[in-house]
C-alpha cells in the first residue's frame, strides 16, 4: 500500500512538473507519446502477422520513436529562441511553444497514420470515410516540398518517408 502511494506521488510530481516546463505542450507530448507506443506495438503487431518481425527493425523503430522526441525539443528550442529575441526588443508572444505544437502535432497525425495502415496490413476493417479520411491527410502532410530546406540539399533528404 505504501508503494502504491509513492509511486502515484512520484508520478504525480513528475506530471506537475512537465506541466510547469512545458505548459500548454504537456498534454500534445503525452498524447504523442501514447500514439508513438501504439504505433510501435501494432507496427510489432503487423510484423508478427506478415512474418517479418525483427529484433534489429524494432530497435531502429524504438531509436526513431526517441528522435521524434529530439525533433520536439529542437521546435521548442526554436520557439524559445525566437521568444527570447522579440522579448529583448520590447515584443512579447502571446503563444509559448507555436512551433513546438506544430511539430508535435504533425507527428501525432504522422503516427495516427502509421497505426492505421499497420492496422490495414493486420486485416482490421476500417470504414471507408475513415480510409478517405487518412488519404486526404496523408497527402496533405506528406506532400513533397517545392523548395529547398537545408544547405541547398533537396527537402525530401529530411521528409520522413511513410
Amino acid at each position: 500500500m505504501a508503494e502504491t502511494v509513492g509511486l502515484k506521488a512520484l508520478f504525480s510530481a513528475a506530471i506537475a512538473a512537465l506541466s510547469i516546463y512545458l505548459g500548454e505542450l504537456v498534454i500534445p507530448v503525452i498524447i504523442l507519446i501514447l500514439v508513438m507506443m501504439a504505433d510501435y506495438l501494432t507496427g510489432m503487431a503487423k510484423a508478427w502477422f506478415t512474418k517479418t518481425l525483427s529484433s534489429k527493425i524494432g530497435i531502429r523503430g524504438f531509436i526513431k520513436k526517441t528522435c521524434y522526441l529530439i525533433v520536439v525539443c529542437v521546435g521548442m528550442g526554436a520557439d524559445w529562441l525566437i521568444a527570447s529575441g522579440l522579448a529583448e526588443v520590447g515584443v512579447e508572444m502571446p503563444v509559448t511553444f507555436m512551433i513546438g505544437m506544430m511539430v508535435v502535432i504533425w507527428l501525432i497525425i504522422n503516427e495516427l497514420l502509421s497505426i492505421l495502415e499497420n492496422l490495414a496490413i493486420i486485416g482490421v476493417p476500417m470504414p471507408g470515410f475513415l480510409i478517405s479520411v487518412i488519404e486526404k491527410i496523408k497527402r496533405n502532410v506528406c506532400e513533397e516540398p517545392e523548395q529547398e530546406h537545408y544547405a541547398g540539399e533537396p527537402a525530401e533528404k529530411y521528409t520522413p518517408k511513410h
